[in-house]
């Protein structure tokens, strides 16, 4: 069986993906011309010339412009369900919409929001089709445009679970229903709009929640089961597919890491921080948004017990013996400490304000994973990072950086801010383009030649320096 890591690698092969090396930038613009492009905004070009001006390296003001609308340009693919909205926004080179990917690619919109109505139309489409979505199947991460159609993904053919129409991929990941939670909060709160928040979208808030609460698995193991033949163990869930044992304590049991891998012990803690943050998002959408008081209670009950089990089971403690969040635990007082550049991370908690900037414990942990401490924290000749399982040693991510440089520009750490901009700028490659990933000793080694979120995000960086400390923007590497 052919799993999406062996579909990438031998597309390398060919020259047609990762790891792929490319020539010297020209610092001519990589955007589709203007009628290939998939959606446009007034808005959006605006903020382009108006960052771009603050710019004084050219490399950077040519990447900036590259990124930033990158998701517009290339992955939206708008239409209309019963004469509202309907937005299927794809990853990139997966011609998929993931629920997780599509919540973070149009984050970096959200101030544009309030005086664009495109991008409004954009974000009702969005939320409106992740409620359609989780209404097909709330276990599902990945979907296809065509709801009545099966999945085109090789690698999930002949997956052994319920593979319903309009399912890309059948992986459970508790951030895929906690994205479109955060994502419908952070646009009401960008815009007052109330619109998306119809009965559509409370059937799938409801459903939501009662998959988490299927996962407490306080009653047996729930109705989930995945299993996959392939020869990456990270690609299927052992024990007949229901995935390594926990304790049921409160804590959400988790199938797959955001990075699609499958979890070595199932509570995974920076999924379950989010659910809590998520949930009382929710809670205060079905309070204000919408009223709905039986499902504002229902959502701030859960998350309730959950944080509480989160301080009595998700913490470890380092080689100082100074407690951190673990990454993921079983409720049999095992625990793994590592981070994966994938968010929800560790390092990206405060990012998704599922924890306070400045909670020393958050501080702690932050600090741990972007050390030796973290398997999975490389240096080499082109920049240090943290990387993934998913793609292997010594190979940086980009978006790990880039949430690195977020954390920093927080706290007023300029100095973080300017070496990850340097890091950044010199290990694209020659694309004006973010990856995936990169090899930490060559920047021109890279996956994924088209990955909307970690442009986006690159994007998004810029605006924040541009807003908070504009004099970094001329910072040459």
């Amino acid at each position: 069986m052919i799993d999406r890591r062996m579909l990438l690698a031998g597309a390398a092969a060919l020259g047609l993906a990762g790891p792929l090396r490319a020539a010297a930038p020209s610092f001519v613009s990589k955007r589709p011309k203007l009628g290939d492009r998939r959606y446009t905004s007034r808005a959006v070009e605006a903020e382009i010339a108006r960052v771009s001006a603050k710019i004084t390296d050219p490399e950077l003001a040519w990447m900036f412009g590259n990124c930033y609308p990158n998701t517009l340009d290339t992955t939206v693919f708008m239409g209309a369900v019963d004469g509202k909205p309907d937005a299927f926004v794809i990853t990139g080179d997966i011609d998929c919409m993931w629920l997780r990917d599509s919540s973070a690619q149009v984050h970096p919109y959200l101030p544009l929001a309030k005086r664009d109505p495109a991008l409004r139309t954009l974000f009702r489409g969005l939320i409106a089709r992740q409620a359609r979505c989780i209404l097909i199947d709330p276990y599902a991460n990945a979907f296809m445009h065509d709801p009545s159609a099966k999945t085109n993904l090789s690698w999930s053919l002949t997956d052994d679970t319920v593979m319903k129409p309009g399912v890309g991929e059948r992986k459970w990941e508790i951030d895929s229903l906690c994205y479109p939670m955060w994502i419908a909060h952070a646009y009401w709160q960008a815009t007052g709009d109330t619109v998306p928040f119809d009965a559509l979208w409370a059937d799938g808030a409801r459903a939501s929640i009662r998959t988490f609460r299927e996962q407490q698995r306080k009653d047996g193991p729930g109705p989930y089961r995945f299993r996959r033949s392939s020869p990456i163990v990270g690609e299927s869930m052992p024990l007949d597919g229901y995935g390594p044992p926990s304790r049921a304590v409160g804590l959400i049991h988790c199938g797959f890491r955001p990075s699609d891998d499958a979890c070595v012990l199932p509570f995974l803690i920076p999924s379950n921080i989010f659910a809590v943050r998520a949930l009382r998002q929710l809670a205060e959408l079905a309070t204000r948004a919408r009223p709905d008081a039986a499902l504002a209670a229902d959502a701030s009950a859960l998350a309730d017990e959950v944080e509480a089990a989160l301080r009595l089971h998700g913490l470890t403690k380092g080689a100082d013996g100074q407690q951190v969040w673990a990454y993921e635990v079983d409720g049999y007082g095992n625990a793994i400490f590592m981070d994966d550049a994938n968010v929800p991370s560790l390092s990206g908690l405060a990012y998704l304000g599922a924890v306070k900037a400045g909670d020393p414990l958050w501080h702690r942990t932050a600090a741990r994973v972007w050390s030796k401490d973290n398997a999975y924290f490389f240096t080499g000749k082109a920049a240090e990072g943290i990387g993934s399982p998913h793609t292997g040693l010594r190979e940086i991510w980009p978006m790990s950086i880039v949430m690195h440089a977020l954390n920093a520009l927080e706290t007023g750490d300029d100095a973080t801010v300017a070496r990850s901009l340097a890091a950044l700028k010199t290990t694209h490659g020659g694309t004006g383009f973010m990856h995936e990933s990169f090899n930490q000793d060559d920047g021109a080694k890279f996956t994924r030649a088209w990955f909307a979120w970690a442009n986006g995000l690159f994007g998004e960086l810029i605006v924040d320096i541009a807003a908070k400390r504009p004099a970094l923007l001329g910072v040459r590497a």
